[in-house]
């Protein structure tokens, strides 16, 4: 066994084929396939007993989102701009495997997808038309009620620097602990200047990679389930159907996993890459359409507005809590802020392992501002055209109805309806919405048979092919006997989960952030120069 100077730990050498971990395997999958059976026997008490714990996490423990989000953004900020910003993820001197411009392309396509789609228009209307809670966000003298700079603001909060944040975070402690210090492809070996290498490997490393697996599938199913309820929606729109039925959301969910799970088995060559480049385009396509045949100035006008009201106002944004609002208050938060936090956490330990692997060889301040920067601009420019769209519509007699069940999924359509080529447009929607969700659901399945199998680079299709499948059939369950006898649809189980499944990997996150600091103080670039500025014996410097 052979060592190296950067790297403390032994290279042990890798086996042939992937080995399968039974207890991280195993564990999770018992556990999720119990959540199964639960709710096809009893989906009543399935049902009722989550929406008990959603109340009491968000009750009690909705600070934790709150608190843990803005502290990341901070943690990723001062390591990148203090001394341990020149490190590289990866050895000295050697240079990134990707050039800047593809770069920054992958990245677009890693975190972005089918949200933006989802919520592009939906969001900044409904901020536009009911005004988020908190006393620190008041329109100005001279205004309309409804106001704009507070709706971008509040959009952009959700979708800006924040989720960023937690991306770079895990992304950049494993990029570290990956290809500078040489552990394994496992959340759990970035524990080991925390825990020791033998507690990274036990029980304890095997419990975290678990609640990465089941965070990440939660996540999924949450993606999923948008996924499905919009092409849904869209072919109501081209009046394909009448209404969408429960029976045909299963049906697009079942196309759905078919196609992501034949995309992963198939490699990252052939079907991530393939599939992230397509859906770049057809969203720069689309963009540009709405951008063009839409309100132009109008957009044009909003693009500063929300970059201007977002950083006046996000840290009033990030101290908004349940101690700054009503009992309505409280609820908007859990629906909205709590929620995608969760979401955001639960997409971490994929969309950070996938980072850490094009990040290669690029310094952490060129990680953190890269992943945080460019994301960010590109989100405000997609919610400036089609959020600034649909409120200009509005304006002008529209009618659009927000804040009920159906109107996530319906609005874009809605709002493409007001423009020319409707029916083209609209297929073009659904079909970016299936190619953004496969992208990212590929991934995730790679990454849920990466940790089931000891960190292997190439999952075995069996245990790739059974997370996939197991990740569509939860989606199934929750749209369908999700919704309660109150009216709501199943999409309320679906993010009931997503933040429960998310909560546990919320304190292992804040556990990544205490390794990394122990791990890059000992790292030879900050020692040495840390040596070379002390005195030495005779007290000469």
């Amino acid at each position: 066994m052979e060592t190296d100077p950067i790297r403390n730990e032994v290279n042990r050498p890798r086996a042939d084929r992937p080995r399968l971990d039974i207890a991280v395997f195993g564990g999770t999958a018992a556990i999720v396939l119990a959540f199964v059976v639960w709710g096809i026997a009893a989906p009543h008490s399935m049902r009722e007993t989550t929406s008990t714990a959603m109340r009491w996490v968000t009750a009690n423990l909705g600070w934790l989102y709150l608190v843990s989000a803005s502290g990341f953004v901070v943690f990723a900020l001062v390591i990148a701009f203090t001394r341990y910003g020149r490190i590289p993820l990866g050895r000295d001197g050697e240079a990134p495997e990707y050039r800047t411009i593809s770069w920054i392309a992958m990245m677009f396509a890693a975190g972005m997808g089918i949200g933006l789609m989802f919520f592009g228009a939906y969001e900044p209307l409904l901020h536009y038309l009911q005004e988020p809670p908190g006393a620190a966000l008041k329109a100005p003298p001279g205004t309309q009620a409804n106001h704009l700079p507070t709706a971008m603001a509040t959009t952009m909060f959700h979708w800006g620097f924040h989720p960023w944040a937690m991306y770079a975070v895990v992304g950049m402690v494993l990029g570290y602990s990956t290809y500078r210090k040489g552990r394994g492809q496992l959340l759990s070996a970035a524990f080991a200047p925390l825990l020791g290498t033998r507690r990274a490997h036990g029980p304890v490393g095997k419990v975290i990679d678990g609640l990465a697996i089941f965070a990440t599938l939660f996540g999924t199913v949450a993606s999923l389930g948008l996924g499905a309820l919009q092409i849904g929606s869209g072919l109501e729109s081209v009046r394909w159907v009448s209404s969408p039925s429960k029976m045909l959301l299963v049906a697009i969910i079942a196309v759905l996993t078919a196609a992501f799970v034949a995309s992963a088995v198939s490699g990252v060559a052939k079907g991530i890459q393939w599939l992230s480049n397509t859906n770049m385009v057809l969203a720069l396509v689309l963009a540009v359409f709405v951008f063009v045949v839409g309100p132009t100035v109008f957009v044009l006008n909003v693009m500063p507005t929300a970059l201007g009201a977002y950083l006046d106002q996000i840290m009033a944004m990030a101290a908004r809590s349940s101690a700054t609002v009503d009992a309505a208050g409280e609820k908007w938060l859990a629906d909205q802020t709590i929620f995608y936090w969760a979401w955001w956490v639960s997409w971490t330990p994929f969309v950070g392992l996938f980072l850490a692997k094009i990040s290669r060889g690029r310094t952490i301040r060129e990680f953190v501002v890269g992943v945080m920067v460019v994301p960010t601009s590109v989100s405000l420019v997609w919610f400036a055209i089609f959020g600034g769209t649909a409120i200009r519509q509005q304006n002008e007699g529209a009618g659009y109805r927000v804040g009920t069940s159906g109107d996530e999924e319906d609005l874009l359509f809605e709002v493409l309806r007001h423009l020319p080529w409707t029916p083209i447009a609209s297929l073009l929607v659904m079909a970016l919405v299936a190619i953004f969700f496969v992208s990212g659901a590929d991934s995730a399945s790679l990454v849920m048979g990466t940790l089931s199998q000891r960190g292997a680079h190439e999952p075995s299709r069996w245990v790739t092919v059974f997370w996939g499948v197991l990740t569509g059939g939860v989606a199934v369950l929750l749209l369908v006997v999700g919704g309660g006898e109150d009216g709501t649809d199943g999409l309320t189980g679906v993010k009931q989960m997503a933040i429960l499944a998310a909560l546990p990997f919320v304190v292992v996150m804040i556990g990544l952030c205490v390794s990394f600091v122990r791990d890059i103080r000992r790292d030879p670039m900050i020692t040495t120069s840390s040596a070379a500025r002390s005195p030495d014996a005779s007290g000469v410097s």
